[in-house]
């Protein structure tokens, strides 16, 4: 009888885990189904000033355009900013994911990658947004040929670019089932133009 137990418990238990596993699997696939859009860039700082809906060098107070000088000077100026990525759900299951790993290209070149390891749970017909930590040394591109790109997207940024800017982001979701990292195969490409 006791024996009867403990097989009845162990099945339940590995019932419930083949319903986690399956609903894991799922959400994962619902997630891929989703629309993506490059929806916003915000916090935008060079050399730690912040420089984003500044129109010329009058906008900054003395402090902010010395750093900036110096930035000019030294081996490495880094740029960082977020780039919030809108995800629509237009399923009608619960889309999920435990970590994003991107890469950002400027016209068609890469200029950064990396990860954003945390949950996002995005509800049936629902929106929400990835916010994209971006870090790139202007000083390492620009010895590249993206390093016009780069800067044109800074002047589009700031509102002074005369020319626009294509942005991609290729991205691979991946989702924990059963204690292990199940990475969505191929990439999600994401494109959008800044001017």
């Amino acid at each position: 009888m006791k024996q009867i137990k403990y097989f009845l418990i162990l099945m339940m238990a590995f019932s419930l885990s083949s319903c986690e596993i399956l609903q894991q699997a799922t959400e994962l696939g619902s997630f891929a189904k989703c629309k993506f859009r490059l929806h916003t860039i915000e916090d935008l700082y060079l050399a730690g000033v912040r420089i984003q809906n500044k129109k010329s060098i009058a906008d900054f107070n003395f402090l902010d355009a010395a750093k900036l000088t110096t930035a000019m000077t030294s081996k490495s100026l880094p740029l960082n900013f977020i780039l919030n990525v809108e995800v629509e759900n237009p399923n009608l299951k619960q889309a999920a994911m435990n970590k994003f790993i991107w890469q950002l290209f400027i016209d068609e070149t890469e200029v950064t990658q990396g990860v954003l390891a945390q949950r996002l749970e995005i509800s049936p017909n629902g929106t929400a947004s990835l916010p994209l930590l971006m870090s790139v040394d202007l000083k390492e591109i620009f010895t590249q040929e993206s390093g016009s790109s780069l800067l044109n997207l800074v002047f589009n940024l700031v509102g002074t670019g005369n020319e626009p800017t294509n942005i991609s982001l290729k991205a691979k979701p991946t989702i924990i089932v059963a204690n292990r990292e199940v990475v969505y195969p191929g990439f999600i490409t994401i494109k959008n133009e800044f001017n």
